[in-house]
């Protein structure tokens, strides 16, 4: 098969990714207007050295500012408060910092303020299925953790917990954000769990849209490249102390911002198809979801392809990845498979990954957590997952 199969690239934000960069988003955000809605986390930032420096960086710029912030994953009721409390503020400029329920809180809201529509108007799968027409408020991008790469992405996703919950993506090009400023020293602050909830998160983007059945060669370099980032940061990263801990975060905030590009242009498998009912149902941390789930899932896809598909070229890209990640050659594909197999074990094993049972999902819960997973990262996994298959998969991480 040809690899350079016709592909598309959709839009991406302007790109800045420097350590300490975060000091230049007054001077970014100043270009836009003297308004700012500024969208963060609960705590976490402003019990960092880099809140007071904002905040004194925000009023050197002439710029004038609400406050929001945003505790969990975004729901749309929160988005349709934030909206209709700042809608007649003509709010020139949204920033979102923090992490991926607050990009994507953020992006949602800038998208919004001006339409007069409401989040239930677009949302895929549970919404009223109107298209959206924008115009969306300029919106900045600066994450604070490396895991969602909502930096780079069109989809902000919202979510409704409970036994009748959803989590569900409003999505549009022109929600992506016009300027995402990278600052892996922003990473210095986050816990260890953290990182390896995150960090899990972005592999798994990078792995599942590496195999996608949308993947092309753009999206091919940049998830290995993200992959071969994410090999030699994420440790250091994550272990307390390292010495290599500096270029630890660099290289992990750079695998995140690739696997939030690669989602983006050629989406997800099954680890994430799962995840939006888990995360529904259960209050179960999206990271933790991919994180516990990632072995589990690359081992069904590797056997089924094995059985009914041997020809399909993930197979081959499953054993490129087990060769980049090992940093060992395989006498065969097959042999190189079972090696990215056994690692991704380790890994699960290392991080003492919490099994979902801990978060309440039982045998019984099976069933319908298969049913609501055959939304969109589920179409491009590599191939067809049977309702068994999938509820095995659950099963091995009960």
């Amino acid at each position: 098969m040809d690899p350079f199969k016709d592909f598309q690239v959709a839009r991406l934000p302007k790109i800045r990714f420097a350590s300490g960069a975060l000091d230049e988003l007054p001077d970014t955000l100043s270009a836009y207007g003297e308004r700012l809605l500024l969208v963060t986390g609960a705590r976490a930032l402003q019990a960092t050295p880099h809140w007071p420096r904002l905040l004194d960086g925000l009023e050197r710029a002439g710029l004038s500012w609400h406050h929001i912030r945003v505790d969990g994953e975004p729901s749309p009721e929160l988005v349709d408060s934030m909206v209709d409390q700042y809608r007649d503020n003509a709010v020139d400029v949204v920033a979102g910092i923090g992490g991926g329920s607050v990009l994507d809180a953020a992006k949602a809201i800038a998208g919004l303020l001006c339409t007069g529509t409401r989040v239930l108007d677009h949302l895929e799968g549970v919404g009223r299925g109107l298209a959206y027409r924008g115009p969306a408020v300029p919106f900045v991008a600066v994450p604070t953790t490396a895991g969602t790469g909502s930096e780079a992405t069109k989809n902000a996703v919202l979510s409704q917990r409970g036994a009748d919950g959803f989590k569900k993506s409003f999505r549009d090009e022109r929600l992506v954000a016009d300027v995402a400023i990278i600052d892996p020293s922003l990473l210095e602050s986050c816990g260890k769990d953290l990182i390896a909830a995150n960090g899990m998160d972005a592999f798994t983007q990078l792995l599942e849209s590496y195999v996608s059945l949308r993947a092309s060669p753009f999206t091919d370099a940049l998830a290995s490249s993200g992959m071969q980032a994410f090999r030699d940061g994420f440790w250091p990263a994550w272990e307390s102390g390292h010495p290599m801990a500096q270029q630890g975060f660099q290289r992990l905030a750079y695998a995140s911002l690739c696997s939030g590009i690669t989602l983006a242009q050629a989406g997800l498998g099954s680890v994430h198809g799962l995840a939006s009912p888990l995360g529904a149902f259960f209050p179960i941390p999206h990271g933790t979801v991919c994180g516990t789930m990632v072995a589990a899932a690359t081992r069904v896809n590797i056997h089924a392809l094995r059985e009914r598909e041997p020809t399909s070229p993930a197979l081959r890209k499953y054993a490129e990845a087990g060769v980049l990640l090992s940093g060992q050659m395989f006498r065969s594909e097959s042999a190189a498979q079972d090696g990215l197999l056994a690692l991704l074990e380790q890994w699960t094993e290392r991080l003492a990954l919490p099994r979902l049972a801990e978060y309440g999902v039982a045998e019984a819960d099976i069933a319908r957590v298969v049913a609501g997973c055959r939304g969109g990262s589920m179409q491009t996994n590599p191939l067809l997952l049977s309702d068994r298959e999938l509820g095995d998969l659950l099963r091995a991480r009960l």
